[in-house]
């Protein structure tokens, strides 16, 4: 694969960014290797994955419909439903690997322990079996949901019962005849607080803030097909509250607090089966946790409920523990990238599906992963720092101001309009390299120092 004067690159993790990055390296012939920790392809949607990384329960499914969400150059299967299973999109990874025929370049069952970058540029990378070898290129494709978000600072007292995060649920068993607690009113929460309610002896969900909960269909069509291309946010905004307003009317009337922002200013929550058990009062909504008495959880209303069980449903961190922290700080789940994959100044490291979409990773992932392999041919060409650190902070203005301060709100993105900028930067990065002469492939300094040294392993 590929010739003795291209880039070698390294690949890690083999979810959906890492498939999406291989596939599009492998049919351009560059060099790589792809290291997953699993022993299997999949990622977060590969069901009590042996990694422990994936947050998948038994009844999870997507929540974007397939249409969006599938890979542009290959469509899930039509006889798959518009909001599959994780069993479905588990085997149409699979599917999607052994069509493009690059199963194997992915080392399973190995992960990455450190990936450094040396005052050469090239990245040195540690495996796990201890083995040490050097790389022109890395693709970060670890994801962000496989660590677990804990409250910060805990909450006072001590509770008697069971705490665990919604990472570690698989089915109700756990559930049942329990009084059971969740924390946080994301898609997660709502999933397992409907499969409680017919399990648990009650149920409770405790939250910070009100939300705007989104079905999954709305006048007979799968939601996200009403967020339509380049249409203008104030737009979209007015007409998905409109739509919202009809289909299921106020949060208020099924007893939840009224949200303190607007529709679209939040990550969405979508389910349809939360209100429907709401209206049933099988779910009680509760105000944020204020502290523990053993037994019981006290509310900050002051109100008490007998408890035996919590789950905590407060997201995850962004944490990329294999690299230098002087090199790429994370703080507080914010770390700010050009179109969301690169940091000026390091050209040869690319983050590919690190975003929160309104809206599917897959294709997104898709697009960002042949921005770089152009980029490596040299038939792409990037802005120049000045402007891409001034794109950088322009998005990020723009998002701080529309969207609820916390968290979960630091790497938002709308679909349509992201895939556009994607698209436009391919494009345009096109001109750019064809214009410029200095626009000449990345070179393999990495291949030519480890033929003359070899690295361990």
């Amino acid at each position: 694969m590929g010739t003795a004067d291209q880039p070698v690159s390294c690949i890690i993790g083999a979810g959906s960014s890492g498939i999406a990055t291989a596939k599009a390296l492998h049919q351009r012939g560059l060099p790589y290797d792809c290291f997953e920790k699993s022993d299997d392809v999949g990622g977060v949607w590969y069901y009590n994955n042996p990694n422990g990384m994936s947050a998948a329960y038994r009844s999870l499914h997507i929540n974007t419909s397939k249409h969006q969400m599938q890979f542009a150059d290959f469509p899930m299967p039509e006889d798959y439903p518009d909001y599959a299973s994780h069993e479905q999109i588990f085997r149409y990874f699979k599917d999607y690997v052994d069509h493009f025929g690059f199963r194997d370049t992915i080392t399973f069952n190995t992960g990455v322990e450190r990936a450094h970058r040396r005052d050469d540029g090239l990245w040195e990378v540690t495996l796990d079996t201890g083995a040490t070898r050097l790389y022109d290129n890395l693709f970060v494709c670890n994801g962000h949901h496989w660590d677990p978000r804990w409250p910060a600072p805990p909450f006072p007292g001590k509770f008697d019962g069971q705490i665990m995060h919604a990472h570690d649920y698989r089915t109700p068993t756990i559930l049942e005849g329990k009084r059971v607690l969740l924390l946080g009113i994301g898609n997660s929460a709502m999933d397992i607080a409907v499969e409680a309610t017919y399990v648990a002896e009650r149920v409770f969900v405790a939250m910070r803030r009100g939300a705007h909960v989104l079905p999954k269909y709305i006048l007979g069509r799968p939601t996200d097909h009403w967020v339509l291309p380049y249409v203008p946010f104030w737009l979209a905004q007015r007409l998905f509250g409109f739509l919202l307003r009809l289909q299921v009317g106020k949060a208020e009337n099924y007893g939840l607090p009224r949200p303190d922002h607007k529709i679209m200013q939040a990550h969405p929550t979508i389910s349809t089966g939360f209100l429907d058990r709401l209206g049933h009062g099988a779910i009680i909504p509760k105000p944020n946790i204020k502290a523990f008495e053993g037994g019981q959880v006290r509310f900050v209303d002051d109100s008490t409920e007998a408890v035996d069980l919590i789950i905590y449903c407060t997201g995850y961190n962004v944490t990329f523990p294999f690299l230098d922290e002087a090199l790429i700080a994370v703080r507080d789940n914010d770390l700010p990238l050009y179109r969301r994959m690169l940091k000026p100044g390091l050209d040869n490291l690319f983050f590919i599906g690190l975003y929160q979409p309104l809206g599917a990773i897959f294709p997104l992932a898709e697009i960002q992963a042949e921005i770089a392999a152009e980029y490596l041919l040299g038939r792409c060409a990037f802005p120049p720092r000045q402007e891409m650190e001034r794109d950088i902070e322009q998005e990020r203005a723009a998002m701080f101001r529309r969207y609820v301060q916390s968290r979960r709100h630091t790497m938002q993105v709308d679909f349509h309009p992201f895939k556009h900028q994607l698209q436009r930067l391919l494009k345009q990065g096109r001109r750019r390299a064809a214009a410029d002469g200095n626009a000449l492939p990345v070179p393999a300094r990495a291949r030519k120092e480890a033929h003359a040294t070899p690295p361990s392993g």
